[in-house]
């Protein structure tokens, strides 16, 4: 019987391990740490009955991929809610943007840019699920759908900063801003815009559901489809070297491209491990968790809505932060990005008191502590915020990474999204997954398509070992 071992057990590890199980290999995942699920795990972090999630919170890619339509999780327990604002972005004075569904209510709400913003999110959203399916792939290959993927990249290979160009108002140049800045990129870099694209689409189409009973859902479903396949995983399970595994059939590493390269030791080609030791990883994140009774007082009202609030000023001041961020200096006001999941989910939220999931973009590495800049970043917009907090349990940069070691220097969506790394990752290859040594895979986010809860890495890459095998 064909054996595999899975090293991770994030979404893109048991992504993998269930597909390789799916086809008769017998699978086995480790885990270093004492529960499953990477960047999907959640847990009573503040107070007793509130759940938070410990980092991926809203999961706008995972309704509609390969894997998702291979495997009915929802068998298995997941459950899919939606709030009725997908993302909004407040200014001063009470002003801002939303997005919902629809991208006529949305564009309604823009004023003299509707008609631009329903000029270029409209069509983009009537094709998302064509598009969308050429960019969790591998970026060099054959497209399907061409002309789709062509309008979706005339938009997303622009820089953020010339993007915006089609808009004229604060609330939506700002909206799009806020949704830019989940690349942790430069505005002004080539293909700044991919991210922003991209995901301001998918809410539309799929909007930007959470997992009810938080994101540890998502992999607790996943681990019970393994199950049902008769794979398991092992917990506190630390693989330093490949040795200690035998000699299985396939070898998936949902690690860091360094940390695959330390596993695999000198069965790895050299130029493959240089690769690897080039990586380059993005800015940190600093992650605040609150207790808020009553939830936050937004002043611009459909902030109160939002699954997501993006906070961080207008365009321009947003660009700046991110720019210093990139440089390595922390800005007095950072972007902030803040998820009220309890607002679709109200079973997370106990008595009143509502678990709210912050973080804030920081330099990579930085070892400061931004509690107080958050919390101040956000009474900006929300006057007596801070009178609401009951508790809060902050997580710096170094304790981000040491509870999940492929989050390196804080870096949470495993890799800069320089323009060369959302094309080619993590090296300059057209077989991103092989790790140079036969049967040892990288079905991280550090490999195409990158970041986000859809498990896409680890389906791509335990197909290519399947492949493999096959020849």
């Amino acid at each position: 019987m064909t054996t595999a071992v899975v090293v991770g057990s994030g979404p893109n590890g048991l992504a993998a391990a269930l597909t390789l199980a799916a086809e008769g290999v017998d699978v086995t995942v480790l885990e270093a740490s004492d529960s499953p699920g990477g960047g999907t795990r959640s847990g009573e972090v503040t107070l007793p009955g509130l759940l938070h999630d410990h980092c991926s919170g809203f999961h706008p890619l995972a309704l509609d991929t390969g894997f998702s339509r291979q495997f009915d999780l929802a068998a298995h327990g997941l459950e899919w809610l939606w709030p009725e604002v997908q993302y909004a972005h407040p200014l001063h004075g009470g002003r801002g943007a939303a997005v919902v569904r629809s991208v006529e209510e949305t564009a309604a709400g823009l004023g003299g840019d509707g008609s631009s913003y329903r000029r270029m999110f409209g069509p983009l959203s009537a094709h998302f699920h064509d598009i969308v399916g050429e960019f969790l792939q591998p970026m060099v290959h054959v497209p399907r759908h061409p002309f789709a993927l062509g309008w979706f990249g005339v938009h997303a290979a622009l820089p953020a900063t010339v993007l915006a160009r089609r808009w004229r108002t604060d609330g939506a140049r700002a909206l799009f801003g806020g949704v830019a800045a989940h690349a942790f990129r430069p505005f002004g870099s080539v293909m700044s815009s991919a991210i922003g694209v991209a995901l301001g689409t998918a809410a539309h189409r799929y909007g930007w559901p959470v997992a009810r009973g938080g994101s540890a859902a998502i992999s607790r479903a996943m681990v019970s489809a393994l199950e049902s396949y008769g794979g398991r995983v092992e917990t506190g399970a630390l693989v330093r070297d490949h040795r200690e595994l035998g000699r299985p059939d396939i070898l998936m590493l949902n690690t860091a491209p360094a940390a695959a390269a330390s596993v695999l030791g000198s069965a790895q080609p050299p130029r493959i491990a240089r690769a690897y030791s080039r990586f380059r990883h993005g800015p940190g994140a600093f992650q605040v968790s609150y207790a808020v009774e009553g939830g936050i007082p937004w002043e611009y009202e459909p902030s109160r809505r939002a699954g997501t609030v993006h906070v961080g000023g207008n365009f321009e001041e947003i660009a700046a932060a991110e720019r210093d961020v990139v440089r390595g200096v922390m800005p007095d006001r950072p972007f902030v990005l803040v998820g009220q999941q309890s607002v679709a989910d109200t079973g997370r939220a106990s008595d009143g008191v509502h678990p709210v999931d912050v973080y804030a973009h920081v330099p990579s590495g930085w070892s400061g502590d931004a509690t107080e800049i958050i919390t101040a970043q956000i009474e900006r917009y929300a006057p007596g915020f801070r009178a609401r907090i009951l508790s809060t349990r902050s997580r710096s940069v170094a304790q981000i990474e040491q509870a999940n070691p492929n989050y390196v220097g804080g870096d949470i969506i495993t890799g800069a999204n320089t323009a060369r790394q959302l094309v080619f990752r993590p090296r300059v290859t057209l077989q991103p997954y092989a790790t140079g040594v036969p049967g040892a895979y990288l079905c991280s986010a550090a490999a195409p398509p990158g970041a986000g809860a859809h498990g896409m890495a680890g389906w791509n890459a335990a197909r290519a070992a399947l492949a493999d095998l096959a020849r």
